[in-house]
C-alpha cells in the first residue's frame, strides 16, 4: 500500500517526523485511540454521511483483521485454496467459544475467485485452540514457498484496477516491499503454463514426439480463456514489469519477495520516481537512419509515499503523531510523480494512483494538480471504475474539502490564506499551504467524483484512495515553478491588420507601417521572465523544439522519449565534485543545464576518463554497485555443452542467457531473461540506468565425479520453463504419491542394485540413467496413489544415490499439503558417516577404508555441499506470519545484499506492508 512518511523530493520513504517506527509488540488495546487535530479534521470534512460518523471512527479504533492471498497462476492457486476449505475450515468451524462457533476465514467478497480471504478471530482465541495450530503451520508453510502471501486487503485493489493483460508492459514506480508487484507480475504471467504446454505439444507433436497429459492446474487455466493473448513466444509471456524503489536496501527487500514468482520478466530499478528516466530501447531496424526510441509503458502503478493516515488500525503512531503538516509536506512529491507516470505512459494506456491516505491534500488535490499541469482533461482522463469490482463497497472521491494548517486553523479558500499573508507578520503556520491543496476551480471541471475512497467501516479494512487515469493524448507537462497561463484572446483576422496600417501609416513612410504592425503582435513571454529562479527540472521540462520535431511528418512522439531531458535528472553544482560512482563514469554532468540537451556519449577520441574525474565530495552518496548484466554468445561452450547434456530442443531460445559479471564468464550461475528485458538491459549499459535485478536462475553449477557429467543443474527457479524442451534422456517419470513422499522425507536414498526398488516405479529408471541433474516429471494418473495435478521437479543422481533438489522448507510444505503430513526430513547420508565413524572409535581399530566407500564419502560431502547452496534458497520462500521470522527474513537480506546499517528502518517496512 502506499508508503508511510518519504523523503522530500524523493519517490519513497524517508526520516520524517510520522514516519518513526511504533515498538515491537506494542499492545494495541492499551494505546489512546484520540488526536484532536485528526479527529477535527476529518469531521470537518464531511466525507461520510452524518450517520455513519460514530461507525467510521468506531471502525478505526477497532484492531485490522488479518488477509492473505493465494498468490501464482490461477491454475497452481485454486488447488491450494481448496485445500483451506476441504482441510481447514470444517476444523475451525466446530470450534465453540462462549457458546457460540468462531467465525472462520472468510474470502472477500470482492477479490476474484475467491484468491483474497481475512481472518477476524481475535488472537486470544486463535492461540487458545489446537486446530488454529494446525491452519497457521498452514499459513506459514505455504507462504515460506511462495504460494501464500500476507497483505492488506485496500492494498490489493489498485492492481486489480490496473487491468494488466498478458504482452503489456507495466511499471510500479514505488514499489517495495513488493505485494502489488507479486500481483502486478501474476497477472502479466497469466494462462503461461496453458500455452505454453500447448505449444510444446503441437511442435513436439510435428516430429512425432509425445508430451505428457495436462494437470487440472493446465485445465483451470485453460477454462479461464483469454489464451490467445500471448503467444508470439511459443506461450511464454512477453510482458515486461519492472519495478521500482528510490531507496536501494528496500529495492533487495522487493527482490526478496518477487524471487518467489521465478519470473524473466522483471526488472527492479533503484531510481527517484519523480525523475524516473526514459528507458531506451533498441532503433527500429526498418528505419533509415536509425532513430533514438524510447519504452513508452502500457501500465503504471503509483502507490506513491504517503502521510499513511489511514492505516491507524495497524499503525498505532497515527493516533499519537499525526498532525497537517504530515501531507502538506508529501503533496508537491506526489504530483511529481503523478505526472512523470503520465509521461511514461502510452496513449490510451492506464494509470492508478493510490496512497493508504484519507487526506484530500494527498489525493483528490494531487489528481487536480497533475491533471492541470499535463494540459487539463482534454489530455488526461479519470476512468469511472463505479461498475468494477461490483462488490467493492466505496465511496466517491470529493469534489470540495478544506485544508488544515500547522496550527489547525481550517481554511476554506485559498484567497483567504493569501489575505491573511498580507495582513499578518507571522506566517509559519502556513507556510506549507499552497493554492494546489485547495479544490480547483468551478470553471476547470474535473470530475473527481471518479475517484474511489474506500473507508474502514465500509468493510472492515484500512482507509485507501484509488484513482484510474487514461492518457488520451501526447501530453508536455507544464513546469511545476511557472504559472498556469491565462488563457489569451484570439488574434486578430488579416483584414483588421490591414485596416489598422492603413489608419496608423501615411502611404509613404514604410516605418509606420511597421510601428503599426508591431503593435498588434501577441506580446512574447522572454524565456528568463517565465522560469526566474526556476528548478533545474523545471528548466528540463521546457524543451528545445528542433526542425524534426516541427515537422508533420516526422513528428511521431510514440517512438521517442516524452520530454526526454526531463528524465535525465540534473546534477547541481554542488554534485560536480563527486567522483562518478564505480560503473557510472560515463554519466556526463551538464552546469548549467540546458533544456531538453542530448545527453553526450563519449567516443573513441574522448579523453580518459581520468582527465576529466572531478574531485571527490565526502557529502555526496556513493551510489552502490551492481555487477553488470552480460548476455552470452549462444554458441558459447558452456552452452553448447548444456544444449548437448539436456538435449535441449533447438526451438528453446539460446540468446537469453546472462550472467552477472563484467567478464561475461558463466562462473557460478546463468540466468535467463526474456527478449525484452535483454534489449532494456544491452541498450541502457553504461547510459545510467540503475539496474539492481533482472534474471532468474537457469543453471547452476555443480561439482561432479566424473568428467563426462555435465557441472551445470537446472535450477528449481527456472525449469517450468524449460522441462518441456528437455530431451527423454535426462527425464525420470513418477505416477505414484507413495514414491513421491519418499523422496521428500529421504534425502540422498541409496540406489544400487539392492535397493533401487525400493524406489517404487522410479528405481529402474534411476538405476540406468547416467549421472546429473534430471527432471522428475511427477504426472497425472488414476486412483488413490496417483495425482490430479502435474508438477516438474529437479533430481540429482549421483554415483550411489538420489537426491531431490529441493530446500527443506519445500519438501515439509509439499509434504503437509499432499499429505498432511508433518514427518521430519530424514538425511540418509549423515545417518551413514555419523555410523561408520562410530564403528571405527568402540573397536580402537584403524579401518582400511574400501575404496568404493571412499568414493562414495567424497560423492555424499560434494551432494551436502550442493544442498548447502540450496541452503540459502531455504530461507527465501517469504514473509513469514509470525513477527520473530520477519526480523530473521528481513536481517538475512541485510546482511546479504546491503551490510549491517539500518535495519530496524527495513524490518519495519516488511513489517507494515503485511
Amino acid at each position: 500500500m502506499g508508503k508511510r512518511g518519504g523523503k522530500r523530493g524523493k519517490g519513497g520513504r524517508g526520516g520524517d517526523k510520522f514516519s518513526q517506527r511504533a515498538p515491537v509488540r506494542a499492545d494495541y488495546a492499551a494505546i489512546p485511540k484520540s488526536n484532536k487535530l485528526y479527529e477535527k479534521y476529518y469531521n470537518s470534512l464531511n466525507a461520510v454521511s452524518e450517520g455513519e460518523v460514530p461507525e467510521f471512527w468506531e471502525a478505526l479504533r477497532r484492531d485490522l483483521p488479518n488477509s492473505f492471498r493465494f498468490t501464482g497462476s490461477r491454475g497452481h492457486a485454486l488447488p491450494v485454496q481448496q485445500l483451506l476449505q476441504t482441510r481447514y475450515i470444517p476444523e475451525i468451524t466446530s470450534i465453540q467459544h462462549e457458546g457460540r462457533a468462531v467465525e472462520p476465514p472468510a474470502p472477500l467478497p470482492w477479490y476474484p475467485d475467491q484468491l483474497a480471504w481475512q481472518m477476524t478471530t481475535p488472537k486470544n482465541v486463535v492461540r487458545r485452540f489446537p486446530p488454529f495450530a494446525s491452519f497457521q503451520k498452514f499459513l506459514v508453510s505455504e507462504t515460506s514457498v511462495g504460494n501464500i502471501s500476507r497483505q492488506e486487503a485496500v492494498s490489493m485493489i489498485p492492481p486489480l484496477l490496473l487491468d494488466v493483460r498478458p504482452g503489456m508492459t507495466v511499471l510500479d514506480l514505488c514499489a517495495a516491499p513488493g505485494s502489488k508487484s507479486a500481483q502486478l507480475l501474476e497477472m502479466i504471467h497469466a494462462g503461461e503454463e496453458a500455452r505454453m504446454r500447448s505449444a510444446a505439444r503441437r511442435i513436439l507433436s510435428n516430429e512425432g514426439q509425445e508430451l505428457s497429459p495436462d494437470g487440472n492446474e493446465v485445465k483451470l487455466e485453460n477454462e479461464r480463456g483469454g489464451l490467445q493473448d500471448d503467444w508470439s513466444d511459443d506461450g511464454r509471456a512477453t510482458g515486461l514489469l519492472v519495478a521500482n524503489d528510490v531507496d536501494y536496501k528496500r529495492a533487495h527487500m522487493l527482490i526478496h519477495q518477487m524471487k518467489r514468482l521465478n519470473s524473466p520478466n522483471l526488472i527492479v530499478t533503484n531510481h527517484d520516481a519523480t525523475h524516473f528516466p526514459s528507458i531506451k530501447l533498441p532503433p527500429d531496424p526498418n528505419i533509415t537512419p536509425p532513430r533514438n526510441k524510447y519504452l513508452k509503458f502500457d501500465r503504471i502503478l503509483a502507490d506513491v509515499p504517503c502521510s499513511g493516515d489511514g492505516t491507524p488500525r495497524k499503525n498505532v503512531n497515527v493516533w499519537k503523531d499525526w498532525t497537517p503538516v504530515n501531507g502538506l509536506g508529501l503533496h508537491t512529491t506526489q504530483v511529481r510523480i503523478l505526472v512523470r507516470s503520465l509521461q511514461m505512459l502510452k496513449v490510451g494506456g492506464r494509470v492508478v494512483y493510490s496512497t493508504c491516505s484519507m487526506s484530500p491534500i494527498e489525493n483528490e488535490a494531487v489528481v487536480a494538480a497533475a491533471i492541470d499541469r499535463c494540459g487539463g482533461m482534454e489530455k488526461v482522463d479519470i476512468i469511472d471504475c463505479s461498475t468494477m469490482l461490483p462488490e467493492l463497497k466505496r465511496a466517491p472521491g470529493l469534489v470540495s474539502w478544506k485544508v488544515m494548517d500547522k496550527n489547525g486553523r481550517i481554511w476554506n479558500k485559498w484567497e483567504d490564506v493569501e489575505e491573511y499573508r498580507k495582513q499578518e507578520a507571522d506566517t509559519e503556520s502556513i507556510g506549507r499551504v499552497v493554492q494546489e491543496n485547495f479544490p480547483p476551480d468551478e470553471s476547470e471541471r474535473i470530475p473527481l467524483e471518479r475517484c474511489m475512497r474506500v473507508y474502514p467501516h465500509h468493510q472492515d479494512t484500512g482507509g485507501f484512495f484509488i484513482t484510474v487515469l487514461e492518457k488520451k493524448t501526447e501530453i508536455r507537462a507544464r513546469p511545476e515553478d511557472v504559472k498556469k497561463p491565462q488563457p489569451n484572446t484570439a488574434p486578430p483576422p488579416i483584414t483588421a491588420a490591414i485596416t489598422e496600417l492603413e489608419s496608423k501609416g501615411n502611404g509613404t513612410n514604410p516605418g509606420e507601417h511597421i510601428e503599426a504592425l508591431d503593435s498588434l503582435r501577441q506580446p512574447e513571454v522572454d524565456d528568463a521572465e517565465v522560469l526566474g529562479d526556476a528548478s533545474a527540472a523545471a528548466r528540463q521540462n521546457m524543451e528545445l523544439v528542433s526542425m524534426e520535431e516541427t515537422n508533420p511528418r516526422k513528428h511521431q512522439l510514440d517512438d521517442i522519449a516524452d520530454a526526454a531531458a526531463a528524465t535525465k535528472r540534473p546534477k547541481f553544482r554542488e554534485e560536480i565534485d563527486a567522483v562518478a560512482p564505480r560503473g557510472e563514469e560515463d554519466r556526463q554532468v551538464h552546469y548549467p543545464p540546458p533544456p531538453s540537451a542530448p545527453q553526450f556519449t563519449p567516443t573513441d577520441e574522448s579523453p580518459p576518463q581520468s582527465a576529466l574525474a572531478p574531485k571527490a565530495n565526502k557529502q555526496n552518496k556513493v551510489q552502490q554497485f551492481e555487477e553488470p548484466f552480460k548476455y552470452l554468445d549462444p554458441k558459447h561452450e558452456v552452452l553448447e555443452d548444456i544444449y548437448s547434456f539436456y538435449q535441449l530442443h533447438s526451438t528453446f531460445p539460446r540468446d537469453r542467457f546472462m550472467v552477472r559479471n563484467a567478464l561475461a564468464h558463466p562462473a557460478k550461475t546463468i540466468y535467463y531473461t526474456s527478449t525484452l528485458a535483454r534489449d532494456i538491459l544491452q541498450e541502457n549499459e553504461g547510459k545510467g540506468m540503475k539496474f539492481v535485478h533482472c534474471g532468474i536462475k537457469m543453471f547452476v553449477k555443480q561439482d561432479v565425479q566424473s568428467p563426462e557429467v555435465c557441472r551445470w543443474r537446472i535450477q528449481t527457479d527456472g525449469l517450468p520453463l524449460v522441462e518441456s524442451w528437455v530431451g527423454d534422456n535426462r527425464v525420470i517419470r513418477l505416477n505414484s504419491r507413495t514414491t513421491l513422499r519418499k523422496l521428500l522425507i529421504e534425502m540422498f536414498p541409496k540406489v544400487t542394485e539392492e535397493t533401487y526398488k525400493e524406489l517404487g516405479e522410479v528405481g529402474e529408471r534411476t538405476l540406468e540413467i547416467p549421472m546429473g541433474c534430471c527432471v522428475l516429471r511427477i504426472e497425472k494418473g488414476e486412483g488413490e496413489d496417483s495425482f490430479n495435478e502435474r508438477m516438474v521437479l529437479p533430481i540429482w543422481r549421483s554415483r550411489f544415490s538420489l537426491n531431490l533438489m529441493l530446500p527443506k522448507e519445500d519438501r515439509k510444505a509439499m509434504l503437509l499439503r499432499l499429505y498432511n503430513d508433518n514427518s521430519p526430513i530424514q538425511d540418509g547420508s549423515k545417518d551413514r558417516l555419523k555410523k561408520s565413524s562410530g564403528e571405527d572409535a568402540m573397536d580402537g581399530s584403524v579401518a582400511v577404508p574400501d575404496p568404493s566407500e571412499v568414493r562414495e564419502k567424497e560423492e555424499q560431502a560434494l551432494e551436502e555441499e550442493a544442498e548447502g547452496e540450496l541452503s540459502v534458497d531455504d530461507e527465501e520462500g517469504g514473509v513469514r506470519l509470525e513477527t520473530g521470522d520477519i526480523e530473521k527474513e528481513a536481517q538475512m537480506e541485510i546482511d546479504k545484499e546491503v551490510g549491517s546499517k539500518d535495519e530496524e528502518d527495513l524490518k519495519e517496512d516488511v513489517r507494515a506492508d503485511i
